[in-house]
């Protein structure tokens, strides 16, 4: 049984949030030190310069092995031409005439995307859910709840982050969305990233790691490991990494010591970024 302890009366919304903060480290399984001296893991991170003030150019990864699978061939775009595409709003207009994807016609809402355009680091997952779907806002439900606190515990919030998910439209009953479906989706979330072009993309889940890495490996294979990615748009390659999506981390709360592992990499990459 773990010992009992008094918080000092500092300010109750303060104290709360610590005590989630150790609830969460608890449930991630941290109980060992991962460096020489402490350090504090809910501090903000150190601010680096922005996108552009320095001439390094970044890090070219060795590109994961690629399977190719039959969905990835994109079927054509009907009337949207995505070259046309030079903006955020251009890209949700052309999502909200697309006519290519049935899951349009039963969804409620649009989902395009949360956070700061500005953010270096850019988040993908797969498919709203119902309340997504009701808001029209990524990653606001149970599942979403779980997200924002993993990205509290390095310093990263939704303005500090951009997310978006391979498919904009909630699948019905929330299924996974459908090889047709994806490949319907898959270029508008290029164009997506490459009119974000984060530092650091983050693949939330296994449909996000296996559309955007092009590849049938598993998420429990590739999780944990940066990689590149590429698209023909692109002027170089993006840093890469998948992790566990937290849906599945509410289904399998073993697995958490592992995304905070990830967690782990994403902050030290920001805090070491040039």
């Amino acid at each position: 049984m773990s010992p009992d302890f008094t918080l000092p009366k500092v300010s109750m919304t303060i104290n709360q949030k610590l005590v989630e903060t150790l609830r969460w480290y608890q449930e991630l399984g941290i109980n060992s030190a991962v460096g020489e001296a402490p350090a504090n893991h809910t501090a903000p991170l150190r601010i680096v310069p922005p996108k552009g003030s320095s001439s390094q150019k970044p890090q070219t990864l060795t590109p994961v092995p690629s399977h190719p699978i039959a969905f990835h061939k994109s079927p054509t775009l009907t009337s949207v031409n995505l070259s046309d595409c030079k903006t955020l709003e251009d890209l949700r207009r052309a999502l909200g005439s697309f006519e290519g994807c049935p899951l349009k016609k039963t969804a409620t809402n649009l989902v395009f995307a949360d956070g700061n355009p500005q953010a270096k680091v850019m988040l993908v997952g797969e498919a709203p859910g119902a309340d997504e779907d009701r808001q029209g806002v990524p990653f606001v439900g149970v599942s979403g709840q779980l997200l924002d606190r993993m990205l509290a515990t390095i310093g990263l919030d939704r303005t500090s982050v951009y997310i978006t998910n391979i498919v904009p439209w909630r699948p019905p009953g929330n299924r996974q969305p459908t090889p047709q479906e994806i490949a319907a989706c898959k270029p508008f979330v290029e164009k997506h990233i490459t009119l974000i072009n984060p530092e650091i993309l983050v693949l939330v889940g296994g449909v996000a790691m296996k559309t955007l890495f092009n590849t049938n490996d598993g998420i429990m294979r590739l999780r944990g490991t940066w990689q590149s990615y590429t698209s023909p748009d692109l002027k170089e390659p993006i840093k890469a990494i998948a992790t566990y999506h937290p849906s599945f981390l509410l289904r399998s709360p073993g697995q958490k010591a592992q995304s905070w592992q990830d967690l782990l990499m994403i902050k030290k990459a920001l805090e070491t970024a040039e």
